[in-house]
């Protein structure tokens, strides 16, 4: 689990078997010659301490991982990639057996059930991933999980959990296995709530479900021949678009379906991101059938109105999961976190989320707009988007007067919550003459009333603020000095002379001001300029050597001269 297998990075774990293979030849000299391959067969009487056992074992893994990643290629496998995919895997079962063999020869009892156990899941996992002798496999899984079963209930605690994970993650392919020999009637909301289970021994299980399921949806799509949307109905040709949007439509059942509400907000996000994908690789296939329609007029205008019906269904669903960001976000709001590491929402990251609602309003009404015949379904849902425009408006304005309530101004907040109930009042009479908007009213009633109370809680906090503020004046204006020890000071006051900004007066301000930097810094100061004499060396002066006074000089000196 440590190198791979809990994310299921299938690559790196068959990378880390084969280095662990390398440095286990390698230690115990058991390398097949030099230049020439020579191959050395693993035998009883080979195996003389407990790394020869590792050989086979780390043997079987490489194998087994090597098949599984080839399982998880992003298109699936092709018909050459399974054919490599199922030889890995009866390399897998080889070394497994061999390993069973070599360990009811070598190991204890205990080594010699759990090697049993791991072959037959092995065996198992072959026959599962050829589509054939269902009864088989099923007795191969069926005697694997019997023996982890008993294994679980003996050692340490470590090894009883390891045993009933085991245990727990075989019993979905037993059940698949029944379901196909006709022993099980196992429904299809049966076999997706088992693949949501994690585990190693579930990959296997999860693609022959998707295959299962991508197989039921393209017999089910040659039905699907009619895409309905407020009154319209658009032909789907294209078989990619018809299997699409009946993926979407499925997963759209999961969340408005009866069990619903028993699903957690981080799986409904997921489901939101596959419908997501679904409608995504639906408006990609239209867009591409655009391309190649050609000349024909009633053809172009069919796939443009299903593209524009895809379109408004995916902004639909791209308003639903922003609506359910907001409900995770207001649940962060009111209540106290217990985990210190637990994110509390603040009520601007709640006015984003309504900007982003209030987006999805104005794309999908005009986008329901744009069309030249409009229906009487198309107008009904412009003017619910409409209504539904101004309440999130009202919501947004409530929190943003939140904000600046935390903030301390309480007459901006005074005068958005106001606004706010102005806006709730008048999307509350909208909604009231719509059917089946009953979840929105009650929602508005109580933004209505909170509006209304914190109108009065604001009107209060003001008054006593104004009752207190000429003593907290003279308390903070008292505190003032000249310069303080305070480092977190961003500007003294001398700095903001040409600011029209409250010092003392404002809630906002923690630190007290400070006046200036005392003792002031050095400042630089102009001094007297340097004069250079550059014309000196350049000045011709005149001989003066007649005027010098002629030293007088004797006889003697004369003849020496």
């Amino acid at each position: 689990m440590q190198h791979g297998l809990r994310h299921g990075d299938y690559a790196r774990y068959r990378r880390y078997c084969t280095a662990r293979l390398r440095r286990l030849y390698k230690s115990l000299k058991f390398t097949h010659g030099r230049g020439k391959y020579t191959r050395r067969a693993i035998t009883e009487s080979i195996v003389t301490e407990v790394r020869f056992l590792h050989l086979v074992l780390y043997s079987a893994e490489r194998a087994w991982s090597h098949a599984m990643e080839k399982r998880q290629l992003p298109d699936g496998p092709n018909a050459r990639q399974r054919i490599y995919l199922i030889g890995r895997l009866r390399k897998a079962v080889k070394w497994a057996d061999l390993f069973s063999r070599l360990c009811a020869a070598k190991g204890d009892s205990r080594t010699s059930l759990e090697a049993e156990a791991y072959a037959a899941y092995m065996n198992g996992n072959l026959l599962f991933e050829q589509d054939r002798t269902w009864d088989t496999a099923l007795k191969n899984f069926i005697s694997a999980r019997a023996v982890y079963e008993e294994l679980g209930k003996y050692g340490d605690l470590e090894n009883q959990l390891l045993c009933r994970e085991r245990v727990e993650e075989l019993e979905p392919s037993i059940r698949y296995c029944r379901h196909k020999i006709g022993q099980s009637n196992l429904q299809t909301s049966d076999l997706l709530q088992i693949g949501e289970m994690e585990g190693p021994a579930l990959d296997l299980f999860k693609t022959k479900l998707e295959a299962v399921m991508a197989e039921a949806r393209s017999q089910q799509a040659a039905s699907l021949t009619e895409f309905y949307w407020l009154g319209h109905k658009f032909p789907i040709s294209n078989a990619k678009t018809r299997v699409a949007i009946l993926k979407a439509q499925e997963l759209e059942q999961d969340l408005h379906g009866p069990s619903a509400d028993s699903l957690s907000a981080e799986k409904k996000l997921v489901i939101f991101d596959k419908i997501f994908t679904a409608y995504h690789e639906a408006r990609s296939s239209i867009r591409s059938d655009l391309v190649s329609a050609g000349s024909a007029d009633s053809v172009k205008d069919d796939l443009s109105g299903l593209d524009k019906a895809v379109s408004a269904v995916l902004a639909q669903r791209t308003m639903e999961r922003n609506q359910l960001l907001v409900t995770i976000a207001k649940s962060k709001l009111t209540r106290r976190c217990e985990d210190k590491n637990e994110k509390v929402t603040r009520p601007e990251e709640l006015v984003r989320l309504y900007d982003l609602l209030l987006q999805n309003t104005s794309d999908l009404s005009d986008l329901v707009s744009s069309g030249r015949d409009t229906k009487h379904e198309e107008v009904a849902f412009s003017e619910n988007c409409a209504a539904r425009n101004l309440a999130f408006r009202a919501q947004r304005c409530f929190y943003l007067a939140k904000s600046y309530s935390l903030a301390g101004k309480r007459t901006e907040a005074y005068v958005l919550y106001c606004r706010a109930r102005s806006l709730a009042e008048n999307a509350l009479q909208k909604f009231q003459s719509f059917n089946n908007t009953d979840e929105m009213i009650k929602e508005l009633k109580t933004l209505y009333g909170e509006c209304r109370s914190n109108i009065c809680i604001e009107h209060a906090s003001a008054i006593l603020e104004a009752e207190k503020a000429p003593e907290n004046l003279s308390k903070k204006v008292s505190a003032i000095s000249l310069s303080g020890g305070d480092k977190k000071v961003e500007k003294y006051l001398l700095e903001k002379l040409d600011a029209y900004e409250s010092v003392v007066g404002d809630a906002n301000v923690k630190a007290p001001p400070r006046i200036g930097v005392f003792p002031p810094a050095f400042q630089a100061i102009p001094r007297n300029p340097i004069i250079l004499d550059l014309a000196y060396n350049y000045i011709d002066f005149p001989s003066l050597e007649n005027r010098m006074k002629k030293d007088k000089k004797g006889f003697i000196s004369r003849l020496w001269r």
